[in-house]
């Protein structure tokens, strides 16, 4: 269906060395698009393209800190100027830190914002300028089911993540009118690297599996279809929306 190819385009995806935005990035390549793959660690993310070539996906990677805007301008710029336009931006890089807020390290919850927030604001802004001026682009934030819903030890991991959606918002308001598309995704609980502990303990899987209506963890692959549909022109009236992906955890008591 046309409406859901992406050939042509490029997409970067942030923190895409594994898990949800490796998935991801193998989704978007799958639908037509070709990727570039981002992490801090070189190595780890030689690795993973080397996987998805070996696929047969046209990938490129860029190394850069998410955390550091001067560094975020300077990579983008640079593969802007050097290699060629991006068309989607990705937003996936995160981190969680579990900790009761009353015992919560100051210096933890600084990393947990910059990283999940800052970095945000850092890539979007500087993938949008090249955007506007081209009148056209998708960005899609990775944000949270604790955009709405909070737990136990990660208050400040559900506030980064309901600034996430409210970016999400503010960027569609200033950027609508210059022809970029700008959502984000809310994924539930998902079997990923950064939820390896909660999927080890039977006593919160058990749990999960009761209070989500589809009763089980979600696999990083069912999120594909909601990230090929925001970047695509199937989606090119949608801006400002948070899509949850949560197997109707938060449509349910």
């Amino acid at each position: 269906m046309d409406l859901f190819d992406l050939k042509g385009r490029r997409a970067l995806v942030t923190g895409s060395s594994m898990g949800i935005g490796y998935a991801l990035a193998r989704g978007l390549a799958q639908a037509g698009a070709s990727v570039v793959l981002n992490a801090r660690d070189g190595a780890r993310l030689a690795g993973a393209a080397e996987q998805l070539r070996g696929q047969g996906i046209e990938v490129e990677t860029l190394v850069f800190d998410v955390t550091d805007a001067d560094a975020v301008r300077k990579a983008v710029d640079g593969f802007e100027a050097e290699i060629g336009q991006i068309d989607i931006l990705v937003n996936n890089a995160g981190m969680q830190h579990r900790t009761p807020l009353e015992e919560f390290p100051v210096e933890a919850f600084d990393r947990l914002m910059r990283t999940n927030v800052n970095s945000a604001f850092y890539v979007g802004q500087a993938v949008a300028r090249h955007m506007i001026g081209r009148g056209a682009g998708k960005i899609v934030n990775i944000a949270s089911v604790q955009s709405a819903l909070a737990r136990p030890g990660i208050a400040p991991y559900t506030a980064s993540k309901g600034a996430v959606s409210n970016l999400t918002k503010g960027m569609a308001t200033d950027w609508a009118r210059h022809g970029l598309n700008c959502n984000a995704i809310a994924p539930g609980y998902f079997d990923t690297p950064l939820n390896a502990a909660l999927v080890a303990d039977p006593e919160f899987s058990a749990w999960l599996e009761k209070r989500t209506p589809a009763g089980r963890w979600g696999e990083v692959e069912e999120l594909v279809g909601a990230c090929i549909f925001l970047c695509s022109d199937a989606a090119s009236f949608v801006n400002g929306h948070v899509l949850f992906v949560d197997g109707g955890i938060t449509a349910s008591l």
